[in-house]
């Protein structure tokens, strides 16, 4: 039965050669075709696009800020230069932060289908990835914007790499490392507009540092068995996990919010801006009250949603009622 189908497929193909060739390249123009769109995938799941928006919120309020007490117009281009050469960085150092640790997040749930850690995406193209765009994005702000800007990238990259990421396998006091590098977008949109780092830059610096504790104690919280079986250190030890989440989120937030009240105080932002940071500051302090009185991974999770939508909020009157 089979030698009469490869008989007949034989006729056919004899008779039909055209076809049956034009068939086979255009199988192979597929399969090649759904390769390439699965790998430009996962090279832009690599970059953390999710993330990148809140890093393209802070930098262009930094630049708009920033550019405020400059004369002339507003400069579009420059701003979109600086956009770009951050997010540049951003993505890069995300893609590599996942090459250094793709064999733990294979471990946990939460990180195990990432493009590295699952083994669809072959890890020479991550490491080249990662280093080409956070190399393209530093280069990049030296060339289209400033030095400084590309300095202070240079420097979110390094430390991101080179301290927090080993720190977070030895020690919780890795969140608080991580905050620095995590806080270093505003200032690079600063650096952009106006070539110089002043006091207003390094209160959104502030912002943004103190804004990641409480953030971060959501997600620690909600993965800690995730963290734990991976062999990350960002809780201590369970007898002492309550407390220290209680301290970090709580005490954070008592400071960032009369900071972010700065602005109304000193008279660069309006009524508007204070009543509206003062509201969303206490709907955050409520969501992280309620988890320091009753951990759950469902408080946790609100107390992180609470997180994301405070800084847009924020940022967003700021911008807009800046004075």
């Amino acid at each position: 039965m089979l030698e009469k189908r490869a008989a007949a497929q034989f006729i056919l193909d004899d008779r039909h050669p055209g076809l049956a060739g034009s068939a086979r390249a255009s199988g192979k123009g597929l399969t090649f075709a759904v390769r390439l769109y699965a790998t430009i995938s996962d090279c832009w799941t690599l970059t953390k696009p999710e993330v990148n928006f809140l890093i393209a919120l802070t930098t262009f309020t930094g630049f708009y800020l920033g550019h405020s007490h400059q004369p002339g117009h507003f400069p579009f281009s420059h701003l979109a230069c600086t956009l770009v050469g951050t997010l540049l960085v951003a993505s890069g150092t995300g893609t590599l932060n996942q090459y250094i640790e793709r064999r733990f997040d294979a471990q946990m749930r939460r990180t195990a289908h990432r493009p590295l850690a699952a083994g669809r995406l072959k890890v020479s193209i991550g490491l080249a990835l990662g280093i080409t765009l956070a190399s393209l994005g530093i280069i990049f702000l030296a060339v289209w914007v400033n030095l400084l800007a590309s300095a202070l990238a240079m420097f979110t990259v390094s430390a991101y790499l080179l301290i927090y990421t080993p720190l977070k396998r030895k020690s919780p006091a890795c969140m608080l490392v991580g905050a620095i590098p995590g806080a270093m977008p505003p200032l690079i949109g600063w650096a952009g507009a106006s070539g110089h780092l002043s006091s207003e830059a390094w209160l959104l610096f502030g912002i943004v540092f103190l804004w990641q504790f409480p953030h971060f104690m959501a997600i620690a919280w909600m993965y800690r068995n995730d963290y734990q079986r991976a062999g990350y250190s960002m809780l201590p030890s369970a007898d002492r996990r309550c407390v220290f989440v209680n301290w970090m989120t709580l005490l954070p937030l008592l400071v960032l919010i009369p900071l972010t009240l700065f602005p109304a105080f000193s008279g660069h932002a309006n009524a508007i801006y204070a009543l509206g940071a003062l509201f969303a500051g206490s709907i955050f302090l409520y969501h992280a009250s309620v988890l320091a009185l009753q951990k759950s991974n469902q408080h946790a999770r609100r107390l992180l949603l609470a997180s994301i939508a405070y800084l847009p909020v924020v940022f967003a009157l700021l911008i807009t009622s800046s004075k």
